[in-house]
């Protein structure tokens, strides 16, 4: 404590979300020595982010379980729990999951579109064994702190702002959001947001 590195875990839930923290120790096997550092947590936020970001767009996709477990998905990843707890190797699988699901969101075939539901099925069985991504996506993104509808008025506000042309003020908005830490994201559907890192 008196070298300057002691936290307590109030003070690190203060900074990070308690998921963030999960994560960065479950990463380290539990008989290693585990090397806590804020960048380690920092870094576990930003793979919460990649996660929850599939589980975003795949928001329309039905979670389904296939009778069989055909790919040895959940099977690999109960094994990997039942070997000594060996929580790296479960989180591997469950990236790599997450990996295929970020590929069968981008095709629309009938065999990618029966994958995805598989592997949204799974990825949340996954994460519900590790204690992880158990919040809806959007609440992961927008923060626990509230202060949503301020937002949603803002990004409201910006939206009107553009379709006037008034790119100055739209411009004004975003860096505005931004010096809050909110992260805005155009796309097809619209304007979505969340916070930043």
């Amino acid at each position: 404590k008196s070298l300057g590195n002691f936290y307590t875990v109030t003070e690190l839930l203060e900074e990070f979300p308690g998921e963030a923290l999960r994560l960065a120790l479950l990463k380290t096997h539990y008989r290693q020595p585990l090397d806590f550092t804020k960048d380690g947590v920092r870094e576990a936020k930003r793979e919460l982010d990649g996660l929850y970001d599939a589980l975003r767009r795949a928001t329309d996709v039905d979670a389904v379980e296939e009778p069989s477990d055909t790919d040895g998905g959940l099977q690999s990843f109960t094994k990997a729990l039942c070997d000594d707890l060996n929580t790296p190797l479960a989180l591997s699988h469950l990236h790599g999951r997450m990996r295929n699901l970020n590929l069968n969101l981008r095709d629309d075939s009938r065999s990618k579109v029966i994958a995805r539901k598989r592997d949204k099925w799974l990825i949340l069985n996954m994460g519900e064994w590790l204690g992880l991504l158990g919040q809806d996506p959007e609440a992961w993104f927008q923060g626990a702190d509230g202060g949503a509808a301020g937002i949603e008025d803002s990004i409201t506000a910006r939206n009107t702002a553009r379709a006037a042309k008034d790119f100055a003020e739209a411009d004004r908005i975003r860096d505005e959001l931004a010096a809050q830490g909110v992260v805005l994201e155009d796309g097809p559907g619209g304007t979505t947001w969340r916070r930043g890192s």
